[in-house]
């Protein structure tokens, strides 16, 4: 059974009745900003507003400054520990405020690190992240953007590309999008990590915010780009609730 199921959404609200009601108030701000958009990325750009008014670090999915810390140190972790070298050139879609892209941008060299974000107001907030953490002198590049054509980056540029719970709030054409064109600014040998909700039942979506998908699913959506994806299964032993993907070029 789906979180968008009523009878699951029922049951839980019987165990859970304290987060009715700022359920129905989340449900009534998006339905307004869905009136309110043309588009998925519109929609979701209004949301990261919203969100980051109150709190950039919850915005970017974390209840606490800890788990704020916590989340940032296991991607950094984890992508140091599967080759991301300081020398690399690295693409941070969905940078949000830096929760993870600051250790990269201290591990990488000089003007290595280059974050893109949806979100004008979370890359207001990353900018504070870069003076709160004394990296101003790293030069890192942070660009707003309408999409994930990625048009206005250079051909095999990146050695690393990396998307921490962006494509768990995409809904399919926006993935397809990115896989469309992730390729080109791809640096042959690198890679692309993602991660992404995934589930083995029917694919769903919950408020238009969260999205379901199974593996099979995104890596048969990769590979009619002429990318190889992997489900890397080690991502699942550490404490998260996202799977990940790697692509790379073949």
């Amino acid at each position: 059974m789906t979180r968008s199921n009523p009878i699951h959404q029922l049951r839980y609200a019987v165990r859970h009745p304290d987060r009715i009601v700022p359920h129905v108030r989340r449900l009534a701000r998006d339905t307004w900003f869905r009136l309110r958009t043309s588009d998925h990325v519109s929609y979701y750009r209004a949301v990261m507003k919203s969100d980051t008014a109150r709190n950039p670090e919850a915005a970017v999915g974390s209840k606490s400054h800890e788990r704020w810390l916590a989340l940032g140190r296991m991607q950094f972790d984890y992508l140091v520990g599967h080759g991301l070298r300081p020398e690399h050139r690295m693409l941070e879609i969905g940078c949000g405020n830096l929760r993870a892209g600051r250790l990269f941008i201290d591990h990488l060299d000089t003007g290595g690190y280059y974050g893109i974000d949806i979100s004008p107001d979370i890359l207001v907030a990353a900018q504070r992240t870069l003076v709160e953490y004394g990296l101003r002198d790293k030069l890192p590049h942070l660009t707003p953007v309408r999409d994930l054509k990625l048009e206005f980056l250079p051909d095999a540029h990146f050695d690393v590309v990396h998307a921490h719970s962006v494509f768990s709030h995409s809904p399919l054409h926006v993935i397809e999008e990115c896989f469309a064109h992730v390729g080109r600014v791809m640096r042959p040998g690198g890679w692309f990590d993602f991660t992404f909700d995934r589930t083995e039942g029917r694919e769903h979506q919950v408020l238009r915010e969260d999205f379901y998908y199974r593996t099979e699913t995104l890596v048969n959506l990769a590979a009619r780009y002429g990318l190889t994806a992997k489900f890397m299964d080690d991502w699942e032993e550490l404490p998260h609730k996202q799977s990940k993907i790697r692509i790379t070029l073949p």
